[in-house]
């Protein structure tokens, strides 16, 4: 069994796929308000032998959401911007050490990946957050969402893909 993902094609042929962005084809058999229930759908007509390769799950209505996380202060970006440079420093000075040519792994480099890799993530964070003169002030994640999710099927198999569908909609919810 493969596990895939949302916008994964695996399954498919790639001569079936398109290669320019195309609308989606095929008869609506099914309408949910989530993904899960989309994807609930398709499991279901997989788990009775349907063709799940004439299906498509079609996000209408997309909107996105930008969920505010937090409000920033220079304390937080210069923090943030500290530890994502040591990060990066501490992987450079290892690659360094590695390949300084004395015997064994010699921190030096490390120590010097690790103290430039903080002070340039420090320059950094401080240009882009004071770039902004205040204007954003908050953090924030992005996401984009459907209103409503949409099961498709080619026309040649849509009335059974309609028929499993119904099936599933009558069994009591658990």
């Amino acid at each position: 069994m493969t596990v895939t993902g949302p916008f994964s094609s695996s399954g498919r042929s790639a001569q079936g796929l398109p290669r320019l962005p195309t609308p989606p084809t095929g008869w609506p058999i099914g309408s949910y308000t989530t993904y899960s229930d989309a994807q609930q759908a398709v499991e279901h007509l997989a788990a009775n032998d349907f063709k799940v390769e004439d299906v498509t799950i079609v996000g209408v209505d997309l909107m996105l959401v930008e969920r505010v996380i937090g409000r920033l202060s220079w304390g937080k970006v210069l923090g943030t911007g500290a530890v994502s440079g040591a990060w990066f420093g501490l992987f450079v000075g290892v690659l360094l050490s590695l390949f300084s040519g004395g015997a064994g792994i010699t921190y030096q480099p490390i120590l010097v990946g690790l103290v430039s890799g903080m002070l340039f993530g420090l320059v950094f964070a401080a240009i882009s957050y004071a770039s902004t003169r205040g204007r954003r002030d908050f953090s924030s994640s992005s996401q984009l969402v459907a209103g409503r999710y949409d099961v498709l099927c080619q026309p040649r198999n849509a009335e059974q893909g309609r028929d499993l569908l119904a099936k599933l909609a009558m069994r009591p919810s658990s």
